[in-house]
């Protein structure tokens, strides 16, 4: 997906040179101007050629299972990455276009030395553990009144995370049962409960994983029915916490917290045992964690899941990362904080995100720059950092939006995206505009800014993707084209500020070009959290 750039930096320099020139010319046949020194013109910084990744966004050709070798990033659905030697490995749900994984064991992952090429590997689980058949039909047998054993479950297997913990690497995986609590039909009953169980390795590479059993599963609290008439109604879903969307959190006094939940009540932390990975025991209902998010207070109807916190020591907050919405389309990704890590959380607004309130910032939403598709369904992420330089990114699916002409179900074509995080002067993360390529840096100055961009500022609305415009910035640090305004650039920040708006520049790649190329990105964050990407055009 990617290609070089001298020619392209050649140019762009040879452009500000006669732009330069020409306000010289002008200046000087002004005559109320008795002389002007020409200004310093400082040549940008030109990135040798640069190999960038070149694997296609539509990868139909090559989702069936026998070339896995040529996925690299295809067919990721809710990653969890986590370091091991020298690679970065990210597991992830069951799920490719086609369903080209079927058979092949569950929980996929692949492996990367540099985030830009994956290798895929293989599956890290055969098949569901024997545990939790015997949990499920042991629990239907206690309820009142008792319903049978179901003989042959069907599973899915969802949203794994990794983590490594002393000298293990503990996973935390969920398999949800996808039956009707009782009957046979979904139409008049919700669905069965969720497991999150817990599998330990020594070393990522041998894919060798012990199973430790059931950490947590979904609980009734005895408020809702498990069956219904008339059309569903997520208020009055039966479980409390839906026991899917596991993501450990270790806090820098050593405690551990399982933070789990989708949909039904809202985000749960439980605190585990830090030898057993474990809760000390699951009694009462009080035993399975303390909500610390819900999108609605007062209804089970949530339209949030795919938790993760971590500790960032610069800010000393916890960052609480959220899906929002449906996974097809609408999914976006959200962001709270807390100086503690059961909360509250509180969103850019001051609004508190542990009692009900709507969470912002937003940090990823459907959108498309020109000369593409652009993405939907664009959250369920994992946050990480490169344990050496400590830099963070982010990692989540992104699908086609639908209906892409020439796609049979374009939709359903998923890949992972990996993105640069960086931190706000007010300390709130910002994701790179463009995914990760590791272009290499250079020295940004003013003149590295003149020239045209693509905008998005990202609006929040349902299903619907956020387009760029087209915006020029010029030497007189003046905005034009489908926004109007000033800018200006703190080099020593790496901060360039667009009518007001404060983003952080990078070196990007270009993934949308006809032939990709080195350019200049920035991403920041209105003042009610809205965010805002550019990306160099010319």
């Amino acid at each position: 997906m990617k290609n070089s750039n001298s020619i392209l930096k050649t140019a762009s320099y040879f452009g500000l040179l006669l732009f330069v020139l020409a306000t010289v010319s002008c200046s000087k046949d002004d005559p109320t101007t008795d002389e002007i020194d020409p200004p310093v013109v400082v040549p940008p910084v030109v990135t040798p050629t640069f190999p960038g990744p070149t694997y296609p966004d539509n990868y139909t050709s090559i989702s069936s299972w026998s070339s896995r070798s040529q996925w690299n990033l295809a067919n990721v659905h809710d990653p969890s990455v986590e370091k091991s030697g020298e690679y970065y490995y990210m597991y992830q749900t069951d799920a490719s276009y086609g369903n080209a994984h079927d058979g092949h064991g569950h929980f996929p992952y692949r492996r990367s030395k540099d985030l830009i090429t994956w290798e895929f590997m293989g599956t890290a689980m055969a098949q569901a553990p024997a545990w939790i058949k015997d949990s499920l039909n042991n629990k239907r047998a206690r309820m009142v009144p008792a319903l049978p054993p179901i003989t042959n479950p069907r599973y899915g297997y969802w949203a794994p995370f990794v983590k490594k913990v002393g000298n293990k690497y503990r996973m935390y995986y969920s398999i949800v049962v996808d039956e009707p609590i009782t009957g046979t039909s979904f139409d008049t009953s919700w669905s069965e409960r969720a497991f999150i169980g817990l599998a330990e390795s020594d070393d990522l590479a041998s894919n060798v994983w012990v199973d430790k059993g059931m950490v947590v599963c979904s609980e009734p609290d005895g408020l809702k029915p498990y069956s219904y008439t008339g059309a569903r109604n997520w208020e009055n879903a039966y479980f409390k916490f839906n026991a899917i969307d596991p993501t450990l959190t270790v806090t820098p006094e050593g405690e551990h917290y399982l933070i789990y939940g989708s949909w039904h009540s809202g985000i749960a932390a439980l605190k585990l045992n830090p030898t057993t990975g474990k809760p000390d025991q699951l009694e009462t209902l009080s035993d399975y964690g303390t909500r610390i998010v819900t999108r609605h207070a007062t209804s089970r109807w949530q339209a949030s899941e795919g938790p993760e916190i971590i500790y960032n020591p610069d800010t000393q907050y916890y960052y609480l990362f959220l899906a929002y919405d449906e996974l097809s389309v609408a999914y976006n990704t959200r962001v709270a904080r807390s100086k503690s890590i059961t909360g509250p959380y509180l969103g850019i607004n001051g609004a508190n995100i542990t009692n009900g309130a709507e969470c912002w910032p937003m940090l990823t939403h459907p959108y498309s720059f020109n000369n593409h598709t652009g993405w939907v369904g664009f959250s369920h992420c994992s946050v990480f950092q490169n344990p050496d330089t400590k830099e963070w990114f982010y990692a989540s699916q992104a699908r086609l939006p639908e209906g892409v002409p020439g796609i049979n179900a374009s939709n359903a074509v998923m890949m992972g995206h990996v993105r640069a995080i960086q931190w706000t002067e007010d300390g709130w993360p910002v994701v790179a505009a463009e995914r990760y390529a590791g272009v290499p840096k250079t020295t940004i100055t003013e003149a590295s800014f003149v020239g045209s961009w693509e905008q998005i500022t990202m609006n929040y609305q349902y299903k619907t993707i956020q387009k760029s415009v087209t915006v020029f910035l010029t030497a007189d640090k003046k905005v034009s084209g489908a926004v109007t305004g000033n800018w200006s650039y703190d080099s020593t920040k790496q901060v360039l500020t667009v009518n007001g708006i404060q983003c952080k520049v990078s070196d990007a790649w270009d993934w949308e070009a006809s032939t990709r190329k080195v350019t200049l990105s920035y991403s920041g964050l209105t003042s009610d959290g809205r965010p805002v990407w550019g990306k160099k055009i010319n």
